[in-house]
């Protein structure tokens, strides 16, 4: 398919910003990032330079959020462009299915080539649900949850076989996996495409196990008072998330900072190839993360302040757990960096991707999606948008050693300043203004019975 030489951003919602072509898109998810960890957002030790220069330059969002407060029904959230009432299964097992389209689906049916880099993690099933069957021409990286959790792995996927990764075998740590991932993309950026391409690199940090190279290790040495992660002791659990990392870290929060600061290094790696191919300037960047920061394998979010101004952390649907950083960056159409509060979510990024492309959703038969094109919004004079409720589900899965909760539905909504959450079915509904109180402190449903009312019924609606 011929590259189409003029569209204009958001055609559904009759913008006129036109740009020369279609513009690339890459799409850029860290995992388990928390709102308070990049200089852009606020006051942290931690050095992001490149993302901050992206936002400067960009739109930084400032009410955004993740598709769920854990990574599998975030992503799946993501690619299917559907929030927890339309999703069946919001815990942490869910998959996609083979019926599932999803936005990589939309963009080649719009003239894209499409990649994926990183972790996928939303696969049942290899030649089903896997990143090729789901819309991908080309897939790099990490198939299941649980290799994830590895930053030196073993094994990685190259459209859909395994290749071992030799340079960590037998106790080494030679190829580190966030990097391996950023080679890769630029790799694929610098070829000689015919037509747009989407690029989704999926980071898998600073996610658990901590770990980081030393280049970026001795950035951060003897700047913190470090409280050591024991793991494994003598074969047994004496941490809370032992059992997945096993490994001792003598400087967690050190390492934490160093991998926030390594994903930063390979983001800026990224940018100076688009520049030297001279297609940055038409190139829409979106950073984000999954979910809120972990406490997991030594992290600690009240050390780093990781979620502030908001409460709670990844598995809470408290702000902290969902509200995150969000940055665009697209010269071509955003010439004048700007803050923006109009409030998102991941559900929004397929339509938004089908109004960038220049396509109309409504060609495309079955599909089910409930989220908003906030495609007017990526230009220097933004469209208004309709005020709407946000929502959220997140289910405790059964069995789980570490969810606090056994088996239990966490729910929560957003309409215009107002928040409400739910947790567990046969929990009270608080309610929260996010304008007057984001660290959602003051609960309000006595002083506010109407709005309180409001959300009671929503609740239900999708016990």
């Amino acid at each position: 398919m011929k590259r189409v030489k003029s569209v204009c951003v958001g055609l559904a919602l009759l913008t006129s910003v036109c740009v020369a072509e279609k513009p690339n898109i890459i799409f850029i998810l860290a995992d388990d990032l928390g709102f308070n960890q990049i200089g852009a957002y606020g006051d942290t030790p931690i050095q992001t330079p490149n993302l901050d220069k992206l936002s400067d330059n960009g739109v930084r969002f400032t009410q955004a959020y993740s598709g769920n407060t854990v990574c599998s029904p975030s992503r799946v959230s993501l690619f299917t462009g559907r929030d927890g009432r339309l999703m069946s299964n919001n815990s942490n097992t869910v998959q996609l299915e083979a019926f599932d389209k999803t936005f990589a689906h939309v963009l080649k049916y719009a003239g894209y080539d499409t990649a994926l880099f990183g972790k996928y993690s939303i696969g049942s099933q290899m030649g089903v649900t896997d990143p090729l069957a789901m819309g991908f021409d080309t897939w790099y990286g990490m198939y299941s949850i649980l290799e994830g959790h590895r930053q030196y792995p073993h094994i990685l996927w190259r459209d859909g076989v395994k290749e071992r990764i030799e340079a960590n075998e037998a106790g080494r740590k030679g190829a580190y996996a966030q990097e391996l991932f950023t080679k890769e993309a630029i790799s694929y950026i610098q070829q000689d495409h015919q037509n747009p391409f989407f690029v989704f690199l999926s980071y898998s940090s600073p996610h658990a196990e901590l770990a980081a190279p030393e280049k970026y290790m001795k950035m951060y040495e003897g700047k913190f008072e470090e409280v050591p992660y024991i793991g494994m002791s003598q074969g047994k659990e004496v941490e809370k998330y032992a059992s997945y990392y096993p490994e001792p870290v003598k400087n967690p929060y050190a390492t934490t900072a160093a991998m926030i600061t390594a994903l930063d290094d390979y983001i800026g790696q990224i940018y100076a190839v688009l520049e030297e191919k001279g297609i940055a300037d038409n190139t829409l960047i979106i950073f984000t993360s999954d979910n809120g920061p972990h406490d997991e394998g030594g992290a600690s979010p009240d050390y780093f302040k990781a979620s502030e101004p908001y409460k709670g952390m990844k598995r809470d649907v408290y702000d902290g757990g969902i509200h995150v950083p969000f940055i665009a960056h697209w010269p071509a159409a955003i010439k004048t960096g700007r803050v923006d509060d109009t409030p998102l979510a991941f559900a929004d990024m397929f339509p938004t991707f089908g109004d960038v492309a220049g396509i109309s959703l409504n060609v495309i038969p079955r599909l089910k999606i409930n989220g908003v094109s906030v495609a007017g919004r990526l230009q220097d004079d933004p469209v208004e948008m309709d005020e709407r409720t946000l929502y959220w589900e997140f289910g405790k899965q059964a069995g789980d050693p570490n969810s606090g909760i056994v088996g239990e539905v966490f729910q929560a909504a957003r309409k215009g300043s107002w928040k409400a959450v739910r947790y567990g079915l046969d929990a009270p509904v608080e309610l929260y203004n996010l304008d007057q109180d984001p660290g959602e402190t003051d609960e309000l449903s006595k002083k506010n019975p109407e709005m309180h009312a409001y959300f009671v019924r929503f609740f239900e609606e999708y016990e």
